[in-house]
């Protein structure tokens, strides 16, 4: 009779190590079926901390805490005070939305890269048109459509 509750103890065991392994696997294969969309996100925050940072570069522009009292933002063209402005919105809106990764947020932030590079290249008088900074942008936007892309296949039609 001893060797009754051993048994069935030994079965328990196994059965529990067999539903733990599985449990394991499947939670795997979970990870697995959706690493893209896991890394599309994890660029969209990446992105979100970048726009962040440049909405409150702007916006240190618009009130003076940076600069000098010749670069003040009253001192400067009316098209480098508009665009100022509208980055210092735009790229904190974006930011707010990449951090949540909402459609809107991806397409806000789309708007500020295409806007950005757009006067860089459309007109240099505004920011000089430093084509590292359109280079960088469209780089932006090749990994994020990329990583879109790849999110979007790992997804049943």
């Amino acid at each position: 009779m001893s060797e009754t509750p051993s048994r069935d103890h030994a079965r328990d065991q196994a059965r529990d190590h067999a539903m733990s392994v599985a449990a394991i696997s499947s939670d795997r294969s979970e990870s697995d079926e959706n690493a893209w969309t896991r890394r599309l996100v994890f660029f969209l925050r990446i992105m979100a901390v970048i726009s962040l940072a440049k909405g409150l570069y702007h916006w240190a522009q618009v009130t003076g805490f940076i600069g000098g009292e010749e670069e003040a933002f009253e001192n400067q063209p009316m098209a480098w005070q508009t665009a100022t402005v509208y980055f210092a919105v735009i790229e904190l809106v974006a930011a707010v939305g990449l951090w949540l990764a909402t459609p809107w947020g991806a397409v806000v932030w789309l708007t500020t890269v295409v806007s950005m590079a757009v006067i860089e290249l459309m007109f240099p008088a505004v920011y000089g048109g430093s084509l590292t900074v359109v280079g960088l942008e469209a780089l932006m936007l090749a990994a994020y459509l990329a990583l879109a892309w790849m999110a979007a296949r790992e997804r049943p039609p």
